[in-house]
């Protein structure tokens, strides 16, 4: 096993999220790492031939399965704060350079995750300018920006959401924005 499963077991409780909808929550990601590791293992069997079919459908596999976990962790990690955000820190300087305030910035990210369809809501950073950009990922692995850093990852398929909230998906997204952990979210600011 290349991979272990995180605990995060310490958001059980936390406000507009039921515990029946995280534990959910955390077994899906438990299998995004156990397939992770399982086609980890695959992968390294297979003969290193490109024309391999089977080595080549896991390869194309292997990137939505890590995605699928590493996703989680951001998110799951990006979750539990109490305090809001620091509006005179750093994160909220480069929100506001980017679009213009804070406000326009979080009026610009809860758009992009009230979009049709099922995926993320991240924000990411240009790792060669330091740019801040809202961006919606599909699945797990397309539509990322290349070299740019997640900052803040919130997840908005229909699992982490509909138990609790149905199609109300607005009403989750003001949930999370609740329990944002800005120093998490700040401390992956380049």
């Amino acid at each position: 096993m290349v991979y272990e499963v995180k605990d995060f077991s310490k958001l059980i409780g936390m406000a507009g999220f039921s515990e029946t909808l995280l534990k959910n929550h955390f077994t899906l990601y438990q299998g995004y790492v156990t397939n992770t590791n399982k086609l980890y293992d695959l992968i390294a069997a297979q003969p290193k031939d490109a024309m391999n079919p089977s080595f080549a459908e896991l390869k194309r596999r292997f990137g939505f399965e890590f995605n699928g976990m590493r996703l989680h962790e951001y998110y799951f990690e990006n979750l539990g704060g109490k305090a809001p955000l620091d509006k005179a820190g750093k994160l909220a300087k480069a929100l506001g350079n980017a679009y213009g305030s804070y406000e326009k910035w979080e009026e610009d990210f809860k758009a992009v995750g009230k979009m049709r369809g099922v995926g993320w809501a991240i924000v990411y950073q240009d790792n060669i300018t330091g740019w801040l950009f809202n961006q919606w990922v599909n699945e797990h692995h397309v539509s990322h920006l290349v070299g740019c850093p997640p900052i803040l990852v919130m997840d908005v398929w229909e699992h982490a959401f509909m138990s609790d909230y149905g199609l109300k998906r607005a009403d989750y997204i003001e949930a999370f924005f609740k329990n944002i952990n800005w120093k998490v979210v700040e401390g992956r600011l380049k």
